[in-house]
């Protein structure tokens, strides 16, 4: 498998995964573990037919793989995710078509994770009380030079490795999936940085 996070600096690639039926099956299969493409038509809410279209394409992408350990019988295709984390090059060297599809990626990114966070927020009082303590938001800001903000983000980086675990065999036991998201955005207009 790929190192996680992966940079992502293909456009075709970044728009690949930005159909939001696909973010849908590919977190399932990332959080889940190896699914069918009946077992994702539950979660993206389209026919098996369709999903097994949506696997190919993120299969093309490197994002999922055929998973034939996992198959119950001959019959069966179970796919699993080859990468969960990743990070955009949409720096300014980025062509203009990788910046578009950076930015249309992230925005249905940010769409599943305030659907996943709004369902959290919903239920909340109904986690235990060790999962409420522990989950939840931080506000912040820093006092930065462009390199410390980049050798801040490969700190986190760094830090979060351990814990993305794709392999079952590799997560502590009772380890459950969480979803994780870190902007690091300049808080003054570009005038300022001059």
């Amino acid at each position: 498998m790929p190192g996680n996070p992966v940079r992502l600096t293909d456009p075709k690639m970044m728009r690949a995964l930005a159909h939001p039926a696909r973010i849908a099956i590919w977190t399932h299969i990332g959080l889940h573990g190896s699914a069918t493409a009946t077992e994702c038509a539950e979660v993206a809410g389209l026919s098996p037919s369709a999903c097994s279209y949506h696997l190919r394409a993120l299969a093309r992408y490197g994002f999922v793989e055929e998973d034939p350990a996992s198959a119950a019988d001959g019959r069966e295709r179970p796919w699993r995710a080859r990468l969960i984390a990743f990070n955009m090059e949409d720096g300014p060297d980025a062509t203009a078509a990788g910046r578009v599809a950076s930015r249309l990626l992230v925005e249905n990114l940010r769409a599943d994770a305030e659907e996943t966070r709004a369902r959290y927020l919903d239920r909340k009082s109904e986690y235990p009380a060790d999962w409420q303590a522990a989950a939840g938001e931080m506000f912040s800001g820093a006092y930065v030079t462009a390199g410390e903000l980049e050798e801040l983000r490969a700190k986190v980086v760094e830090v979060m490795a351990p814990y993305i675990r794709l392999d079952e065999a590799e997560r502590s036991p009772g380890a459950l999936p969480v979803r994780i998201m870190l902007d690091m955005f300049p808080w003054f207009g570009p005038e300022e940085a001059k």
